[in-house]
């Protein structure tokens, strides 16, 4: 069976909009599924929207790992967007996934896609779990699982739990990320959760899932390192999450840690980072930012830890919290078609969002 495949892209700046195009036949080893749900990834995604992705300016080489400036990687248009899909198989050619199967992927906002279980990472999601919910599950819930994992290599461990157990953990950024490492942190025995937002909607949103909330003042630093002494000339958060992609919110991790302490850095910046001054703090506490980038697990975890048992943890997550993730995190669930207005909004400031996902009303069966 085949359909109009119906895909957002962005044909120059400032532009989304919806492309049809023929689905081809569905070739051997693949598998037909149409989108139920897929989620937008705001901060990354309007970077793309506005012509700000330094993708759009630079060339990426993979064997070396480094930007080649001039040479740049896309060009508009920019025809594949998003990685937070949750789509219902209809049709098959492989035993990796029958007719039926819900499953979370990572595939951009399409409402069908011909998927490969060789080559793509294909979550089926279990029956106890609410459809809309699996957009968290192939991707962006692993890069959040990630981030503890790095928190916890960086402590000595190999478990979720061992960077946080008994910590005092610090939140920087209250988006859906920030929201969903606090949660994390706090379900695997962080002592203390502060999120650090200057947004009221944000900051509710966190106590919402029972984490602390305060607002990104002047004076957050000093507040938050005289009530967490752990000895003389001692002060300040175990670990920082820096989950807010911009410099300003990695000065202020910085400073809010203690001596020798770490930044785990989940936040993709697209401009410069002026704000980080790095002879004030960061050098006279010894501290450390650790990239935690959703590629790659820590060093030496790797036969441990991959993207799928990630997503695993993602579910148990979900389980066990998902009424509040629901409530709390995902504030907008609109339908495919509006996802041009959403996206002019959002860049525009005249709205605010936590999480949203597009529903695909015609799953073009």
């Amino acid at each position: 069976m085949t359909a109009t495949v119906r895909t957002l892209i962005v044909p120059e700046p400032g532009v989304l909009e919806i492309a049809e195009t023929p689905e081809p036949q569905l070739a051997d080893g693949r598998f037909r599924a149409v989108t139920l749900f897929t989620g937008l990834s705001a901060g990354t995604e309007l970077t793309w929207f506005r012509g700000t992705n330094p993708y759009l300016a630079a060339g990426w080489d993979t064997e070396l790992g480094l930007f080649e400036p001039g040479q740049p990687a896309q060009s508009f248009p920019v025809e594949r967007l998003g990685y937070m899909e949750v789509a219902r198989v209809t049709d098959t050619r492989t035993s990796a996934v029958g007719v039926g199967d819900l499953v979370s992927m990572a595939y951009g906002h399409a409402t069908v896609v011909h998927g490969d279980p060789v080559t793509q990472h294909v979550v089926p999601l279990p029956d106890d779990l609410a459809p809309l919910l699996g957009i968290y599950v192939a991707h962006l819930g692993p890069i959040c699982a990630n981030g503890l994992l790095h928190a916890a290599a960086d402590a000595g461990g190999t478990d979720l739990a061992d960077g946080v157990r008994g910590r005092l953990v610090l939140v920087t950024g209250g988006g859906a990320i920030g929201l969903l490492v606090g949660l994390m942190a706090r379900v695997h025995g962080a002592a203390d959760v502060v999120v650090l937002d200057p947004t009221p909607e944000r900051r509710a949103a966190a106590e919402g899932l029972g984490l602390r909330a305060v607002d990104d003042d002047p004076d957050v630093a000093r507040d938050l390192k005289v009530g967490w002494r752990h000895g003389a000339g001692d002060h300040g958060a175990d670990v920082v999450f820096q989950c807010r992609g911009q410099a300003s919110a990695l000065a202020t991790a910085l400073r809010c840690l203690r001596p020798q302490g770490t930044v785990v850095d989940l936040a993709f910046y697209s401009g410069g980072a002026d704000a980080v001054a790095l002879g004030e703090e960061f050098h006279h506490n010894g501290l450390s930012v650790r990239c935690a980038q959703i590629g790659r697990v820590p060093r030496g975890l790797g036969g441990m830890w991959d993207r799928r048992r990630l997503s695993h943890v993602t579910l148990d997550l979900l389980r066990g919290h998902g009424d509040d993730v629901r409530a709390h995190v995902l504030t907008d669930v609109v339908p495919f078609d509006e996802a041009p207005a959403l996206f002019a909004e959002l860049s525009a400031r005249r709205r605010q969002v936590i999480s949203a996902a597009f529903e695909v009303v015609s799953h073009g069966t």
